[in-house]
């Protein structure tokens, strides 16, 4: 049966949120049903995978191996040292995977137990055969000891390996009971994570660390910034600081993700994309590269990593634009990596004065309308467009274009809106999204049900505040992003 919720160990108190990952890995874990089972987490890198796996195996008694990089042979060493720890006996000499994955399974013949390899790509790397070892291992006991229950976990970054050997026709795909992945905290959550109550400050320290966990206790040392007054200086002294883990981190993930012949136009790709280049052809052009091979190389390369993906246009059919995944790479390529020199050689709040437009223009003012069409579709009620949207895209004249499914059509333009960082908006802004909707008319888009929105975090003028209160525009400043609906 599955497992009872009244036995499943408690989340650890350290833990912040993650109440629905922690619920999915203990159920797996504790399930009593026979047969071994398959459970794949994924995530981005520091989203607190390993963190939660090594979490779940202290408050189950279960076992916990993280991969490294090295061969096949040192790999089955150190699995077999830390087997050793876990059972009392003296280390086996394990030749084959085959030999440690017996072991390892019998852990299981008693009680629902998990064990977890983190890190497995290293593993498949290391060892291609392993997957289909596993599989036959587990085919085996399952045939003939139905009473196993152990409960395998692998984990990894959400790459082409992962998802060859658990999304598509190979040998594993069709044991796996459980996926799991662990995303970064969502804005809101992120807010609360770092301590934030003001949400201008919540949208800039975003900007630069996103929702990823890692970033506030081990890279920053728990370095928050004190107030929004306090925000340049807290940027001087981690994100521009080269005596801080984070500065190093962005550098540091494109190393891990890509060959070294790759980097350099990796590097240049994403400095494209970070100063507004953000269409395929745009990016090319910034190059200068006269064909388009090495960009396409580049830009699949970076989506294959996670640290790149396409977005639809909101009204060219066909046409993508490309976001980094994450802001730190963003901010590293904006901001610091063209300025390195001048950050090595002057001081560092007078190169950042410098640059703090260049950080409010390229980056804090395309990711505050990220945010809002995240708000709209997480936590927007329903009535403030008239339905839920079921997307939220941009183009070249909108920075919020909401769509969704009314009286079971499909794609129904809900509402069309702009963003604004720095400026204030007052009614040329509805002005202007009056006539992108006339436009929008003309080439036959059903308006019938839009509702223009602005979305401003330097305020409101008086005329647009009139027509709040006439139902004619939705205003949705940072007090709402972040405490609204």
């Amino acid at each position: 049966m599955p497992a009872d919720p009244a036995n499943l160990p408690d989340r650890p108190p350290e833990m912040f949120d993650r109440e629905a990952e922690w619920d999915a890995l203990t159920r797996f874990a504790g399930d009593t049903r026979p047969g071994p089972a398959l459970g794949v987490v994924t995530g981005r890198r520091r989203q607190g995978k390993s963190f939660l796996l090594e979490a779940l195996t202290r408050a189950t008694g279960g076992f916990y191996y993280d991969a490294q990089e090295m061969v096949e042979a040192e790999s089955l060493r150190r699995l077999a040292d830390r087997y050793a720890q876990y059972t009392g006996a003296p280390p086996p000499h394990w030749a084959h995977w085959q030999d440690a994955l017996d072991a390892l399974l019998a852990l299981g013949e008693s009680r629902p137990l998990p064990v977890v390899l983190d890190d497995f790509p290293h593993l498949v790397r290391q060892s291609p055969a392993l997957p289909s070892v596993l599989h036959h291992t587990a085919l085996r006991l399952g045939g003939e000891q139905s009473a196993n229950r152990l409960r395998l976990l692998v984990s990894g970054p959400t790459t082409t390996v992962l998802h060859r050997l658990f999304h598509g026709p190979a040998p594993l795909h069709g044991m796996v009971r459980l996926e799991l992945e662990v995303k970064p905290f969502g804005f809101r959550r992120a807010a609360r994570f770092w301590g934030i109550e003001d949400p201008r400050l919540a949208v800039q320290v975003h900007t630069v660390v996103g929702g990823t966990p890692a970033y506030r206790r081990d890279y920053v040392c728990d370095d928050a910034p004190a107030g929004p007054g306090d925000f340049d200086a807290w940027v001087c002294r981690t994100a521009l600081n080269p005596r801080v883990p984070l500065f190093w981190e962005s550098r540091r993930l494109l190393e891990e993700e890509t060959d070294h012949a790759d980097r350099v136009l990796c590097h240049s790709v994403l400095a494209a994309i970070a100063t507004g280049r953000t269409t395929r052809g745009e990016i090319a052009q910034a190059l200068a590269l006269g064909s388009m091979p090495g960009v396409s190389r580049a830009l699949a390369l970076l989506q294959d990593c996670g640290l790149l993906r396409p977005e639809p246009d909101a009204f060219r059919p066909g046409l993508n634009h490309y976001e980094i995944t994450e802001p730190l790479p963003a901010f590293e390529h904006a901001i610091a990596w063209p300025n390195r020199s001048a950050l090595e050689q002057e001081d560092t709040a007078m190169v950042w004065q410098r640059l703090r437009p260049l950080f409010d223009t390229a980056l804090a003012a395309p990711h505050f309308a990220r945010l809002c069409r995240r708000w709209a579709l997480d936590h927007a009620a329903p009535a403030t467009f008239g339905s839920r949207p079921d997307s939220a895209t941009f183009g070249e004249d909108a920075d919020v274009v909401l769509r969704g499914t009314v009286d079971g059509r499909p794609g129904v333009l809900l509402s069309v809106g702009l963003a604004r960082w720095t400026e204030p908006m007052d009614t040329e802004d509805l002005d202007r999204l009056r006539q992108l909707l006339d436009r929008l008319a003309e080439q036959g888009e059903d308006i019938s049900r839009v509702r223009p929105a602005c979305y401003g975090a330097a305020g409101f003028g008086p005329g647009l505040r009139t027509a709040e209160a006439a139902g004619e525009v939705v205003l949705v400043d940072p007090e709402r992003l972040y405490r609204g609906e």
